[in-house]
């Protein structure tokens, strides 16, 4: 895409020229075609010529006292015509010796046009109106062009530092004063700036947006495509925009041009616009800091099914967000996919509700075990939610569940969800890792053994208590004899001052010992 100073274009409209002080004083009435004042002026042009079509290109508000046409209503109806042929933007005739009323031929022709016709009713000297609109426009197209290259500058400057995608349109939408977003074709959001509400504003009845966007322009809706090499993957809309069509056009093709190279440079990764989405929204709901009803707009911009829906929230440990993605698509199961942490992927299904959401969550992550194996990969999950409010406890608690199967060890026999039910004592101590009073229990109870860090001494007693309290198994795993084992549990006890055989006694340091190990990840 190349945008040249030709190519700006920055016109004024019919219905702004009619407001000129000097328009003004020649007394200016609309005789036909009102409805299209908004066309662009791009030039006046006084002409009196009958065949003054010839003569044009396109966007002249043609002016004419119709001397020449006087008494000849075929050259009046023609004269209208012709401008119309032309696509002229409007003619101004001013009224005096030749037409001192309304000539209605040409009336008529304008309005069977749609061409608008103002008419005069005060002498007016058409040279300062050829003046006026003419240096407003020069003036109009070199803040056009230095605007465009402004624009051009800042946006480049960005991607040469690196500067992420967000960064780019908080730019754009700082340019445009009006919301902007960022579509693939099927008019996914893949991104948003601009002030928060006006942008929520838009999400909240994007799929009509959209479908009005993705068409024709109007109301200040300014889309560029965006693509290259003969395929187009994505657009972006400015929407509301309230300076003139010209100049938002221009923003939005600088925009699309800066995009276009960003997603180069990116080595051509357009989806991970998509992955970035997902993960803004999904990171939001996870932390709680926006509340999730003003997020609903972006989920359902984002391309989620929210309507009379069931969330199911997962989180998967070592489990390759693509591949996640395309084992959806597969099994036809609509929802997002971001990455929230290195090796944890959260997924937010979005299913019917009469459909047995816990069965296909367990059908998806046997299918994912399947491909990648139970050792390699943990899909933690919470309950069903059935109302949107809900949908950041469960991704919370699907959290929780991961975090407390962290181990894979702990997870060869864990079924193929595994959810807080199933992790039994630990995940209650993950839940409550962060609370102080957990914290300094497990201090309390373990400071014999941290207060001089004793890893060898901690890894035996993690064992020993893991297997439920299996001397055998505990010397097979650390490969010592019974007799050195029974050296070392009897170290444990003396430094920390308890009897392991005693059962509440070794409870409460288990207990003390998970909420250390928790603390620690």
């Amino acid at each position: 895409m190349t945008i040249t100073p030709d190519s700006l274009e920055p016109a004024l409209s019919v219905r702004q020229v009619l407001t000129l002080e000097r328009v003004l004083a020649g007394e200016p009435e609309v005789v036909a075609g009102a409805g299209h004042l908004d066309r662009p002026v791009r030039w006046v042009h006084v002409a009196e010529a009958a065949d003054v079509g010839v003569m044009l290109s396109g966007g002249e508000m043609v002016l004419t006292t119709g001397v020449l046409l006087a008494g000849d209503e075929d050259k009046q109806a023609e004269y209208v015509r012709s401008l119309h042929r032309a696509e002229a933007a409007a003619v101004v005739l001013g009224l005096g010796r030749a037409f001192p009323a309304v000539p209605d031929v040409m009336r008529r022709a304008a309005e069977r046009c749609g061409l608008p016709m103002v008419v005069l009713h005060r002498p007016f000297p058409f040279a300062e109106l050829t003046e006026e609109v003419q240096s407003r426009l020069v003036r109009r197209k070199f803040a056009a062009i230095s605007l465009s290259e402004a624009v051009r500058t800042e946006l480049t400057a960005l991607i040469t530092a690196g500067a992420p995608l967000q960064r780019l349109l908080d730019e754009v939408a700082r340019h445009s004063a009006c919301p902007v977003v960022v579509t693939n074709l099927a008019h996914r959001v893949l991104g948003t700036a601009g002030e928060r509400p006006a942008v929520d504003d838009v999400l909240r009845d994007w799929e009509r947006i959209a479908r009005q966007a993705g068409g024709v322009e109007g109301d200040g809706w300014i889309r560029a495509e965006l693509g290259g090499r003969g395929e187009r993957w994505g657009r972006i809309v400015l929407c509301g925009y309230r300076g003139d069509t010209a100049t938002g056009r221009l923003l939005a093709d600088r925009a699309a041009e800066a995009l276009v190279l960003h997603r180069m440079l990116a080595g051509g990764a357009a989806c991970s616009w998509e992955e970035q989405s997902a993960q803004s929204l999904l990171t939001d709901l996870v932390s709680g800091v926006v509340p999730a009803r003003q997020l609903l707009p972006r989920a359902r911009a984002a391309g989620l099914p929210v309507n009379r829906r069931a969330f199911v929230p997962l989180v998967v440990r070592d489990g390759d967000p693509a591949r996640l993605e395309r084992l959806m698509r597969l099994l036809g199961l609509p929802g997002l996919v971001a990455e929230l942490a290195d090796g944890v992927t959260a997924v937010l299904l979005s299913l019917p509700r009469d459909q047995d959401a816990g069965a296909l969550a367990a059908h998806f992550a046997t299918r994912l075990r399947t491909e990648t194996g139970p050792d390699h990969t943990v899909v933690a999950a919470a309950e069903a939610r059935s109302a949107w409010d809900d949908v950041p406890t469960g991704l919370r608690e699907a959290q929780h569940v991961a975090d407390a199967v962290a181990d894979s060890s702990a997870a060869l026999d864990l079924p193929p969800v595994v959810r807080l039910k199933d992790v039994h004592l630990r995940g209650l101590i993950r839940l409550l890792r962060d609370d102080p009073h957990v914290q300094s229990f497990a201090e309390r109870e373990l400071d014999g053994l941290l207060r001089e860090t004793d890893e060898d001494l901690l890894s035996v007693l993690r064992t020993y208590l893991a297997t439920g309290r299996n001397k055998s198994r505990t010397a097979q795993l650390h490969h010592v004899s019974r007799p050195a084992l029974y050296r070392r549990l009897e170290a444990i006890q003396v430094r920390l001052g308890v009897d392991l055989d005693d059962f509440e006694q070794a409870a409460s340091v288990h207990i003390a010992l998970l909420a250390h190990d928790a603390q620690q990840q």
